[in-house]
C-alpha cells in the first residue's frame, strides 16, 4: 500500500525569503520611433521565487533602470489565444500589476506615500494587434497615498509573440514619488502577472498573503551601474 502524498505546507517556503535582486542600468531607453520600446537584455531577467513553492513560471519579467526612471518588461508564454481586457476591472485582465516603494521601507505593513501601484493590461485591437493601457491605482489600507501622477509620460507597448504576448513599460521619475538614484539605490518591488485562465504569477508569495498592500512582503531591487 502506497503512502499518501504529503500535504503542502500551510506557509509556503517563499514566505520566509525577502529577496534582494540586482537591477542593471540600461541607458538609451525608452526608445523612440519604430521597434521595441525597451528590448531589455537577458541580464535584466528577475528570478521567479515561486519555483521554491513548486509553481512553474509562465511569464518572464525583466527590470532595468536609468536616471530617467524604471523599465519593466513581461513576456507571457503558453497564451496564443484570446486575451481578456476588462476596462472596468483592469486588475483582472491579462497584464501585470507593479508595486514600487522608492524608499524600500521593509519594516512597515501599510503603504506610505512613497509606495506606488500601477496596473498595465493588454488591449486587443484589430486582427493580432495589441495595445497597452496603464493606470496608477491606490493601495488598500495605505497610511498615505502616493501623489497621483500624470499618466501621460508613462510609455508602454504590447505585441503578440508566437506563444503569447510581450508587454513593455517605462515608468519615468515623474510618476515615482521619491525616485532619486543619486541618494538611494534600493527600491521595494513586487509584481503580479495575471492570466484569467491560469491565475497569477507572483514574484514571491501570492494572494494568500496581503502582498498588494503590505510592503514588508515585497522584494528589493538594487539599482546597479553595471549593464
Amino acid at each position: 500500500m502506497s503512502s499518501p502524498a504529503p500535504s503542502p505546507p500551510l506557509i509556503p517556503p517563499s514566505f520566509y525569503f525577502r529577496p534582494s535582486m540586482r537591477c542593471p542600468r540600461v541607458d538609451g531607453i525608452p526608445r523612440g520611433g519604430k521597434g521595441r520600446l525597451l528590448g531589455l537584455p537577458e541580464s535584466c531577467a528577475l528570478p521567479c521565487f515561486g519555483l521554491i513553492d513548486g509553481r512553474a513560471p509562465w511569464a518572464e519579467v525583466r527590470a532595468a533602470w536609468n536616471p530617467e526612471g524604471l523599465a519593466v518588461s513581461v513576456e507571457v508564454t503558453g497564451k496564443p489565444g484570446t486575451l481578456l481586457h476588462a476596462p472596468d476591472r483592469p486588475e483582472d485582465s491579462d497584464g501585470v500589476q507593479l508595486w514600487v516603494d522608492t524608499r524600500d521601507t521593509r519594516d512597515i505593513h501599510r503603504a506610505s506615500r512613497h509606495c506606488h501601484r500601477f496596473i498595465a493590461s493588454v488591449v486587443p485591437g484589430k486582427g493580432k494587434a495589441l495595445d497597452a493601457a496603464v493606470r496608477q491605482a491606490k493601495i488598500a489600507r495605505a497610511t498615505a497615498d502616493a501623489p497621483t501622477a500624470d499618466p501621460g509620460p508613462i510609455r508602454s507597448t504590447a505585441e503578440r509573440t508566437r506563444t503569447g504576448y510581450r508587454l513593455e513599460l517605462f515608468l519615468p521619475a515623474s510618476v515615482l514619488h521619491g525616485f532619486d538614484p543619486e541618494t538611494n539605490r534600493r527600491l521595494g518591488f513586487c509584481y503580479r502577472v495575471t492570466d484569467p485562465d491560469r491565475g497569477d504569477q507572483h514574484l514571491t508569495v501570492g494572494r494568500e498573503f496581503p502582498v498588494g498592500e503590505d510592503p514588508s512582503l515585497w522584494a528589493t531591487l538594487e539599482l546597479s551601474d553595471d549593464g
